[in-house]
C-alpha cells in the first residue's frame, strides 16, 4: 500500500524551514537597515571634518561642532559611563555644564580601566574652561543594557535625563557635547574622544551572508522535496 499524500508531505519540516527562512530574511533586512544608518553616520562624520565651531545653544543640531565656556569643568562632579574604545574597556567621564542658556552634559573623555585615578573634584573651583566638541544624541537602551547604578555614579546607557538626574541637573539639553579639547590638559589619562577612531561598515557583507543562508536553505528544502517526489 502506498503512503497517502498527507504522509508524504513533510509538514513539520516545512513549518520549521519556513520559520527559519523568515528569521534569516529578517536578519538580512535588518542589516540592510543598519547599512543605511551607518552610511548616513559616516556621511555626517565626513562633513564634520571641515566644519568650524559655532557657539552652543540648546537648539544646536546633532553632529554640529560647537564651543562654549563651562565654569569649573576641570574639577566638576562627574559620573562614569561604561564604554569600550579601541578594544579597551573603561569609562567616559561626564559632567554638567551650566550656562545662561541652559545646561548641557559634557562627555569630557575616556579613561581606560587600567587607570585607577580619576580627575579631581572641587565644586568650589569655578575657573572657566573653554570646550569645543561635537553634539551627539544618546543611545537607546536594549534588553542587554545593565541597569544604571546612580548611587555609585555608574551608568551604562547614554541617557541624558538619567545622567542629568545623577548629576543633580534638571532638564539638560538632549544632546551630549562630546569634547574634542581637554578639560584637564595636565591629566593625560583623560582622552577626549568625541567619535570612534575607526568606524567599520560591514553591514552589506552581513546582509549578504544572511540572505545567502536563506537562499541555501530554500535550495536544500526544494532539493529534499524533489528527491522525495522522485523516490
Amino acid at each position: 500500500m502506498s503512503a497517502s499524500p498527507a504522509r508524504r508531505f513533510p509538514i513539520g519540516l516545512t513549518v520549521a524551514a519556513a520559520i527559519s527562512l523568515a528569521i534569516l530574511c529578517g536578519l538580512g533586512a535588518w542589516q540592510m537597515q543598519r547599512l543605511a544608518w551607518k552610511q548616513d553616520l559616516l556621511t555626517r562624520i565626513a562633513a564634520l571634518q571641515g566644519m568650524a565651531a559655532k557657539p552652543w545653544t540648546p537648539a544646536s543640531a546633532e553632529f554640529t561642532r560647537v564651543s562654549l565656556t563651562c565654569p569649573g569643568l576641570a574639577k566638576a562632579p562627574f559620573v562614569q559611563l561604561y564604554a569600550i574604545r579601541d578594544g579597551k574597556a573603561g569609562a567616559r567621564i561626564i559632567s554638567a555644564c551650566t550656562t545662561p542658556l541652559g545646561s548641557v552634559l559634557v562627555d569630557r573623555g575616556f579613561v581606560a580601566d587600567t587607570v585607577s585615578a580619576r580627575p579631581p573634584v572641587d565644586p568650589a573651583d569655578r575657573k572657566p574652561v573653554s570646550v569645543t566638541g561635537v553634539l551627539r544624541a544618546g543611545d537607546a537602551r536594549t534588553f542587554v543594557t545593565p541597569p544604571d547604578q546612580p548611587a555609585d555614579r555608574q551608568f551604562f546607557a547614554r541617557d541624558a535625563a538619567a545622567i542629568g538626574a545623577g548629576l543633580g541637573v534638571t532638564d539638560p539639553a538632549p544632546l551630549f557635547l562630546m569634547a574634542e579639547t581637554s578639560s584637564n590638559p595636565d591629566w593625560a589619562a583623560l582622552e577626549p574622544a568625541p567619535l570612534p577612531a575607526e568606524i567599520s561598515n560591514r553591514h552589506l557583507e552581513y546582509a549578504l551572508t544572511w540572505f545567502g543562508l536563506a537562499a541555501t536553505l530554500a535550495c536544500v528544502y526544494a532539493a529534499m522535496l524533489w528527491r522525495r517526489r522522485k523516490d
